[in-house]
């Protein structure tokens, strides 16, 4: 498969190259776009992200918030995980216990975290399970839509977990290369409530 990546990609010509493709081949495409941006480049985007995710008036009112703990191809929550937990609320982050299943940990601060075996950095707190307690989730995924589709990495810990927090407000962040005016989906995919993405590059 070949795919047109030149020049960097910008809404809305580039994801014409993606119409009618499969799950397997939007999730080629993202890595590969992913690779003609630096560090530095996407470490930048994450900062102008995050800035907007700390003013959504939905995480303003929020008590308890689920997070993901950030990859590097990812906008990154590490400074955001920070921030809310000093600001007094209750974090929640997801560790992988097994190929098909995650549970949700409290987060305790970054010396009561360990890198698992997957290479994620996960939470050694409490175990988690009041899942309508929470008020506000902030999602990860390979790529999003217009309509609040998501499309995650294959595993569907997301599509497992969406379900069990349907009070919450599901807020999915993404980089701009990510977001496409429609992407595949089925029976089992779960839309988010909003998808905030990057500015084009």
């Amino acid at each position: 498969m070949t795919y047109n990546l030149s020049p960097k990609p910008s809404s809305p010509t580039w994801e014409e190259d993606f119409k009618g493709k499969t799950k397997p081949e939007l999730r080629r495409y993202v890595r590969l776009l992913k690779q003609q941006f630096t560090a530095e480049e996407l470490t930048e985007q994450s900062h102008l992200i995050i800035n907007k995710v700390q003013a959504h008036p939905q995480l303003r009112v929020a008590n308890t918030i689920f997070l993901y703990t950030s990859m590097p191809d990812e906008v990154n929550t590490h400074e955001l995980i920070q921030q809310l937990y000093d600001d007094g609320k209750r974090i929640l982050l997801p560790v992988v216990v097994s190929p098909t299943e995650m549970e949700l940990r409290l987060f305790r601060g970054w010396e009561a975290m360990e890198c698992s075996s997957y290479g994620i950095m996960e939470p050694t707190g409490n175990y988690f399970d009041d899942y309508e307690s929470i008020d506000f989730a902030l999602i990860p995924g390979m790529a999003f839509d217009a309509e609040c589709n998501r499309l995650g990495r294959g595993r569907g810990y997301y599509d497992r977990f969406l379900p069990l927090i349907s009070r919450a407000y599901k807020l999915a962040v993404c980089f701009s290369f990510q977001f496409f005016a429609h992407i595949p989906t089925d029976k089992t995919d779960i839309k988010v409530d909003e998808v905030m993405r990057g500015e084009v590059f």
